[in-house]
């Protein structure tokens, strides 16, 4: 294809993209006051957890708006990506070897299923997250909670730990890629716990011991889970190049 060829091609990709994703926008809106019910639940709880008035607050006219409109993209965006995914591939994959296309395929298939794992392992700490930090509180004072910024910190806090979950996918790419091997993996494994511990830590504050556990612990297990990959693959690289030094020995 000429450039001409691949500029309309990726102009036609990206207008099926943009169309997913308006119509995955329309469906978010009708799903928004459903998500957003489930979101500020922890909000509620804290009444019964701490015996204290805790409430959502909006503090401009068109904060409600603006909050449930940034619901609905967010919730586009999900319930559309099997189209935009699609389109991004589809433009790119013709243009890419066979190991490639296996490399990109198996990323995939990995990547996206521990992205939804992490975002759902943020989704069981999120209470006690918002547990722990509004108990530092007054029991006396009331908790007035900014809607936006509250959605602000449940999104980053969910997806900070989705790409968390898929980390270990990286070092097993950088390692199928030559870049690190198996030995160096497990030989920096005392550092990566340390990493893995601090994330944790800051993601769910230190004080809440057990939610820092539920989230480093699955982390550790992929790291080790990588390693045992690279491993493998590594020992399987070894026999290919032992056997290609003995066929061009004779």
């Amino acid at each position: 294809m000429s450039l001409g060829q691949h500029l309309i091609e990726l102009r036609k990709r990206l207008y099926l993209a943009a169309a997913g994703l308006l119509i995955g926008a329309v469906a978010g809106w009708f799903l928004s006051d459903f998500v957003w019910d489930q979101l500020r639940e922890p909000i509620y709880a804290i009444i019964n957890a701490q015996h204290r008035n805790a409430q959502i607050n909006y503090p401009d006219i068109t904060s409600a708006f603006d909050l449930k409109l940034k619901i609905s993209l967010y919730v586009g965006l999900i319930v559309s990506s099997p189209v935009w995914l699609y389109q991004v591939f589809a433009f790119l994959v013709p243009g890419l070897t066979r190991t490639e296309k296996k490399y990109t395929f198996g990323f995939l298939l990995t990547a996206i299923p521990l992205f939804l794992a992490g975002c759902a392992a943020g989704w069981v700490v999120l209470p006690h997250v918002v547990e722990l930090m509004t108990s530092f509180a007054p029991t006396e004072d009331s908790a007035f909670i900014n809607a936006q910024g509250y959605f602000d910190f449940v999104l980053k806090l969910v997806v900070a730990i989705g790409i968390a979950f898929v980390l270990p996918v990286f070092i097993v790419l950088l390692n199928f890629a030559g870049v690190i091997s198996a030995a160096s993996i497990i030989k920096s494994w005392r550092i990566a716990i340390l990493v893995i511990v601090l994330f944790t830590a800051i993601a769910t504050p230190a004080a809440d011991v057990v939610s820092m556990f539920l989230l480093a612990i699955p982390m550790v297990m992929l790291y080790f889970a990588a390693y045992g990959i690279a491993w493998l693959h590594d020992r399987r690289a070894a026999k290919k190049v032992l056997a290609f030094e003995k066929e061009f020995a004779l």
